[in-house]
């Protein structure tokens, strides 16, 4: 494999300080139950299998009354602070938590909390294939249903090119360096950063996009509740 798989391990920051509003749930998304385990179990238990992990940053809100009850939130290689308003304040929060660590090349993941269905073979793969890369990467899917442009009545303006157009998905995977200076410049400009590649994007840099499975979805609405469970049960098999 790289030299990433060496004994200098790496991180894994999981941002689990969101809401999720869309999901319309009486709590956080992360904490819904799919088979009998909350959604956040799921994806850290998954995580906790990759090889010469050193541990994940578990970044949730300052008031979240949940997290302390999973049975997971004693495990020695899980490290637990508070989020920040957004999505790249809690990474940022994660990265200056884990400073004293780390040195600008070193390699740092990012993985979505509510996407508990990546496969560690994926994973595996994106270090692969970053192996020498200088910047990063990110795993994702191309995009295959036919993509339309909308006016701001909803009518339909042209079809879009789907064949450069391609889903982001996490885990997404950076130089320590380049991701910490990239999200504070995005921060201080007020660039609206949805991944941590867009930062970085922002920034001038070039991710590399790394295929992965269309099967590594985000729960996002309450739908995607049973479509998860059924993956998770199909994988297990």
């Amino acid at each position: 494999m790289s030299h990433f798989q060496s004994s200098e391990g790496y991180w894994v920051i999981v941002p689990a300080a969101g809401v999720g509003s869309r999901m319309g749930a009486d709590k956080p998304k992360q904490y819904l139950t799919l088979n009998h385990k909350t959604i956040l179990e799921h994806t850290l238990e998954r995580l906790l299998q990759l090889p010469a992990l050193n541990g994940i940053v578990v970044v949730v809100h300052p008031l979240d009354a949940y997290w302390s009850e999973l049975p997971i939130f004693e495990n020695p290689k899980i490290k637990v602070i508070e989020g920040g308003q957004e999505r790249c304040d809690s990474v940022l929060n994660g990265l200056d938590t884990l400073d004293e660590h780390l040195q600008p090349l070193d390699w740092v993941m990012v993985h979505d909390a509510a996407r508990p269905c990546f496969e560690l073979s994926d994973v595996e793969e994106l270090i692969e294939k970053l192996d020498e890369h200088l910047v990063g990467g990110i795993l994702g899917v191309p995009v295959s249903d036919t993509v339309k442009r909308l006016n701001d009545n909803y009518g339909i303006e042209e079809t879009v090119d789907r064949r450069v157009l391609w889903l982001a998905q996490t885990p997404q995977m950076f130089r320590y360096g380049v991701l910490a200076k990239s999200l504070r410049e995005a921060l201080q400009q007020g660039i609206p950063i949805t991944d941590e590649a867009s930062a970085l994007e922002a920034a001038g840099y070039v991710p590399l996009m790394v295929e992965g499975r269309r099967d590594n979805i985000k729960v996002t609405r309450p739908e995607d509740i049973p479509m998860a469970e059924l993956i998770l049960r199909l994988q297990e098999r």
